[in-house]
């Protein structure tokens, strides 16, 4: 009978949660499990899209057309989001389940400027690199940002990407590479802008992700944008008097300046938003690659609204990223079946092990 206890025990002790691996919790897992197959994700994925559409192109024309200085232009993406992301605090437009606080985490303002801090940086290098050189060499340059992504993601969150999925992102990362082939003007200043601001939008996308998915104290995407956006503003305000041309915001800031700024700085909340929002359905590398296709949309687009001339290669390019969508799509359900297999396997052997002791 004592020993039948002792068996029972161990036994018991072998389902519990002292030999569980330490994971995330239920609800997040279940949600990267269905991906971008739930509605949800799926529907501010496309609102994603659209605002990251309208932003980026009223970009080139605040930059190209109306001549405005890029730390300007950053600047006010910055407040206009602070304003925002204040207002959807407490207005959250179905966005997300508001919570309520009895206090702040510890270490709140160091993540806070921390992630303000990439996300300020994010967005001025990618307005030089955009000064420089052409939207589709951006674009090429930010394509590696899925590999970027699996290094850090498993630096800073530990997360697992089997094999299957690590060379699943070649044709993705190839494919959009050739979509802006047509248009490669080199430009030393702009692809070091461009690396730099592919890098740490990379980091901002991860630590956001560990951020907004955390066990003891999970942020809202409202509260990640207006808590970074305010951290954001006080980097900013320093690196204004030194960066910004104020003669040439003075030459240059008229109605229709004014007027396109502030409408510009509308749509990069509801990109930065919906972008957090989704981001708590999928993984980082998910969420890289999503944007990678997202680049290879916008091209598309440039396409057909500006008339850009369409190559054999840009349209081969095109077939290679969806091509290597599918696959990356397949190669993560067969990676997680492995993984699945790999710790039921596991905790199989911890059970017979202990039986066997007894």
């Amino acid at each position: 009978m004592k020993m039948e206890g002792v068996t029972e025990k161990k036994l018991a002790l072998s389902q519990g949660d002292n030999l569980q691996p330490r994971t995330r919790k239920p609800s997040v897992v279940d949600k990267e499990k269905l991906g971008l197959f739930n509605s949800r994700a799926f529907t501010f994925l496309i609102l994603w899209y659209f605002f990251s559409a309208c932003t980026l192109f009223l970009n080139k024309y605040i930059l190209a057309t109306l001549k405005s200085d890029p730390t300007l232009l950053g600047a006010m993406q910055m407040v206009m989001t602070t304003v925002f992301g204040f207002i959807q605090m407490y207005l959250p437009l179905g966005m997300y389940t508001p919570v309520s606080r009895e206090g702040k985490p510890p270490n709140f303002w160091r993540n806070m400027i921390l992630v303000g801090t990439m996300r300020f940086s994010t967005v001025v290098l990618g307005l030089v690199a955009l000064k420089f050189v052409a939207v589709s060499f951006t674009e090429t340059v930010k394509s590696s940002a899925p590999l970027f992504t699996v290094f850090i993601s498993k630096i800073l969150i530990g997360e697992y990407t089997g094999v299957y999925t690590f060379f699943s992102l070649i044709p993705i990362m190839l494919g959009l590479g050739l979509c802006s082939a047509y248009e490669l003007s080199f430009n030393v200043q702009g692809f070091i802008a461009a690396i730099a601001a592919n890098l740490t939008e990379c980091l901002q996308n991860v630590y956001s992700k560990l951020l907004i998915s955390g066990e003891k104290y999970r942020y809202t995407p409202a509260e990640l944008q207006f808590y970074t956006s305010i951290a954001s503003i006080v980097v900013q305000i320093p690196a204004c008097f030194f960066m910004m041309d104020l003669d040439k915001v003075h030459r240059t800031l008229d109605i229709t300046l004014l007027t396109s700024l502030l409408l510009n700085g509308v749509f990069f909340h509801f990109q930065s938003i919906t972008a957090y929002v989704l981001m708590d359905y999928i993984s980082p590398v998910t969420h890289s690659v999503a944007n990678t296709v997202k680049r290879a949309f916008l091209i598309w687009l440039s396409v057909i609204l500006f008339g850009n001339p369409v190559t054999f290669l840009s349209g081969l390019g095109t077939i290679i990223v969806t091509v290597g969508v599918l696959l990356y799509t397949k190669a993560k359900e067969h990676d997680q079946q492995l993984l699945e297999l790999r710790e039921k396997y596991k905790k199989d052997a911890i059970d017979e092990g202990l039986v066997r002791q007894v």
